[in-house]
């Protein structure tokens, strides 16, 4: 099937802007326009692309196309560019799934060395990232998993380290004889979602294996951060933020020199890889510097 132009920039607005109104004036049109243009490209599909709420969301089918026409843009950029083209077309837009702490550490200064490039970034656990690859919502994905998706290439990043941290105060609360196994089942501890692993693989590794201690769930790094350093529980954060917190003594490390390194890797797609070059080595530069290297 071959997809009008037209028809796929109208899709696309209303999913960037969340509404008809805001498509039309970036588009130029009015939102009898856009409305109409939505509603061919769904007569030809054959399936609703867009929920009409407030904001606008895309259906599963809608998402994927307007992938589809984000990763053409791309591709028309990267020809333009090898031909040596002036374009006056928009950036284009790259949809990336990442973990929080990548975002957190090193990820932007990847983000700033990218020219010409808008980022929808996804927020999703380094473990579980290339799922969206799988699903086709991303064309790149900062991941856990060494093994590549299909139709993808793989690249070693580097490893980033965490450290099991908490207060002085908290220490003395919940660990007065030591980090013990019992102790250790009683103390809470912070997770940052459901899929977060990395306090029960820390217990795992330092201190006995299938221990549950009760968890706060915080969804933010620097939240992780500010609550370990105010006493509401331990947590796994990266050693490079966590480094000025202990410098200070307002976190202490619950086992000294346990760090945790967790491997990263870019997966990009193969068929985008060509557009996305220029990306893959601001990523790789970005790690190179952050991230701690194999020797």
């Amino acid at each position: 099937m071959r997809y009008d132009p037209l028809q796929l920039a109208a899709l696309s607005a209303v999913l960037d802007l969340g509404s008809f109104d805001g498509a039309a004036a970036t588009l130029g049109v009015t939102p009898s326009a856009v409305s109409q243009r939505i509603k061919a490209l769904e007569d030809r599909v054959g399936t609703p692309l867009v929920n009409r709420t407030s904001p606008c969301t895309g259906t599963e089918t809608g998402l994927r196309i307007a992938k589809h026409a984000e990763d053409v843009a791309l591709l028309e950029r990267r020809l333009s560019r090898d031909l040596s083209l002036e374009t006056t077309e928009k950036p284009a837009r790259l949809k990336v799934a990442v973990n929080a702490d990548s975002l957190a550490t090193w990820f932007v200064q990847a983000m700033v060395a990218a020219d010409d490039v808008l980022f929808d970034l996804v927020i999703d656990d380094q473990d579980h990232s290339t799922e969206w690859l799988r699903r086709g919502v991303v064309s790149a994905a900062v991941s856990a998993d060494s093994r590549a998706v299909t139709g993808c290439d793989v690249h070693a990043l580097g490893r980033l380290s965490y450290v099991a941290t908490a207060s002085p105060a908290y220490m003395a609360r919940w660990f007065p004889e030591g980090l013990t196994t019992e102790a250790a089942r009683r103390a809470p501890c912070m997770v940052f979602n459901a899929k977060d692993r990395l306090q029960h693989r820390w217990l795992d590794r330092h201190v006995a294996p299938g221990i549950v201690p009760p968890a706060h769930y915080l969804s933010s790094t620097q939240a992780f951060l500010d609550a370990a350093a105010a006493g509401l529980g331990w947590g796994m954060n990266p050693e490079v933020l966590a480094r000025p917190y202990l410098a200070r003594g307002d976190l202490v490390e619950l086992v000294p020199g346990s760090q945790l390194d967790t491997p990263l890797y870019w997966q990009v797609s193969r068929i985008m890889a060509p557009a996305l070059r220029e990306i893959t080595r601001a990523v790789r530069s970005a790690a190179a510097d952050m991230l701690r290297q194999d020797r």
